[in-house]
Order: C-alpha cells, then structure tokens, then sequence
C-alpha cells in the first residue's frame, strides 16, 4: 500500500480548489442580481 497517500478530507488542495471557486461564483451571481434588480443582497434576502 503506497505510503503518500493524501487524506480526501481536511484542509487539502482538491477542497480548497473547489471552495474558491464555489465561492468565486457566489461572489459573481450575487453581484449580478443586485445590478438587475436594484437592490442590495441583504434586502433581497429579507436582512436589511
């Protein structure tokens, strides 16, 4: 059994791979639904 085996949980590159990017297009649609429908994320989602 190989020995450098990584981990597929914790803080590995494959994860942080995907959590940046993930958050990259959260980051991308949020902004793009403010710009078409005039209002903030918070009040869109009934914060502010």
């Amino acid at each position: 059994m190989p020995e450098n085996i990584e981990p597929r949980f914790g803080f590995v590159t494959f994860a942080e791979t995907w959590n940046g990017r993930l958050a990259m297009m959260g980051i991308v649609i949020g902004l793009g639904t403010e710009v078409l429908t005039g209002q903030g994320i918070l009040v869109q989602m009934g914060l502010g």
